[in-house]
């Protein structure tokens, strides 16, 4: 699902930009042939004022009156050697009569995007210069891709944001399913092996061995009570984490190598209290721990250092096992990433999601070396809207 997700996104986009990056390119050619387009029309009006101005009396002038009059969205100013403004034509009257150095500004800004027209009178030599700017035809062939890529840009960032939530949504009611269904399918046999475990609580000599099996029979209905919760919003409570997660690590150290140490550093805090679901911050910390001796082997180091804030209560949880490599760091909690030959991959995967969804909390992995061992970072703020 996941390879084809991404080779379809990565279509989608590649053609996004080739539609884009086409049409940049042929509006830079339309612009360019607007642009020679129009100084063509500057050089002729050029001639032709200049014809009209130095024209006998009698010389039929209606061609280049034309020429002339026909000009309504090229802004063209005209300048001697001096630097003296002759004429000007398609400029905004208004602007000229309130700033006198409008026009000057004008020469200044047509200088940088065209060549000036020369014109050198033939009977005295001297030049005058006309400066012309571009039309609005010209300049919005020369902004429509800059607008259409922003317009290009936002449709796919909405487009993969819709299909991000999409998927999203829809592997939240997976999960919610597949553990609802998990919790329905255990409650039966749970509740017939609590009745046989009543049973033989009755019989002196199956005492110690129905003692052991309620034990298991109660794992079980933890179990089941931690899927039941999944999907819908848990009811949080002011509960002692230092006292959970001691709890928690006694239950883990019980049933892990005799190589194994397990180290609690509150500071001097004697409790640590904090509104969450103790069942489901109690997974959490019971699948850091395991995935931690997972990675140990058997042999080594688990520290659990809690700290709190004004505003955040933060659990650092480190091994010193095999270690995860970088490029990793976020793929750990995707659902089915694993290392191990057993299992599905979901531990990490909902473990994250009931601290963030749950706690509005943050899991991730804080350092890691290969080889050297991991340290997961959980954040919980002291006040959960």
């Amino acid at each position: 699902m996941f390879p084809r997700f991404f080779n379809w996104r990565t279509a989608f986009s590649l053609i996004a930009i080739a539609i884009v990056t086409g049409t940049i390119f042929y509006s830079r050619y339309l612009a360019n042939k607007i642009a020679a387009d129009e100084r063509e029309k500057v050089e002729l009006w050029v001639e032709a004022e200049k014809f009209l101005i130095n024209s006998p009396a009698d010389t039929d002038t209606r061609l280049v009156s034309a020429i002339i009059i026909n000009n309504t969205d090229i802004p063209i100013i005209g300048v001697n050697e001096a630097g003296v403004i002759l004429q000007y034509i398609n400029l905004d009257s208004s602007k000229i009569s309130k700033n006198p150095n409008y026009l000057h500004q004008k020469v200044r800004q047509f200088k940088s995007q065209h060549e000036p027209i020369v014109y050198i009178d033939p009977l005295n030599g001297k030049k005058d210069f006309y400066y012309y700017g571009n039309s609005t035809l010209l300049q919005e062939v020369k902004y429509y891709p800059l607008v259409q890529l922003v317009i290009v840009a936002l449709f796919i960032v909405f487009a993969l944001y819709a299909l991000a939530t999409r998927n999203k949504s829809v592997q939240n009611q997976l999960w919610a399913g597949m553990a609802k269904e998990t919790a329905h399918q255990l409650g039966t046999p749970v509740t017939s092996l609590q009745g046989w475990v009543a049973m033989m609580k009755e019989d002196p000599y199956n005492e110690k061995i129905a003692t052991e099996l309620a034990k298991d029979v109660d794992r079980l209905q933890l179990v089941s009570d931690r899927f039941s919760k999944i999907g819908s919003a848990p009811k949080l409570e002011e509960k002692d984490v230092l006292e959970q997660i001691e709890n928690m690590v006694d239950y883990i150290r019980r049933r892990s190598p005799e190589k194994m140490q397990f180290i609690i550093n509150s500071g001097n805090a004697a409790s640590v209290f904090i509104k969450i679901s103790a069942s489901l911050f109690d997974w959490v910390i019971e699948n850091l721990l395991k995935n931690a001796l997972d990675a140990m082997k058997g042999k080594g180091t688990i520290t659990i250092d809690i700290s709190e804030t004004s505003r955040h209560v933060q659990i650092d949880v480190s091994d010193t096992g095999k270690g995860i490599a970088t490029s990793h760091f976020n793929s750990v909690f995707k659902p089915g990433f694993t290392t191990k030959k057993r299992g599905w991959g979901l531990g990490l995967t909902l473990s994250r999601r009931i601290i963030q969804q749950y706690h509005s909390g943050q899991l991730f992995v804080k350092h890691s070396e290969p080889g050297k061992g991991t340290t997961f970072r959980i954040i919980l703020p002291k006040s959960v809207l």
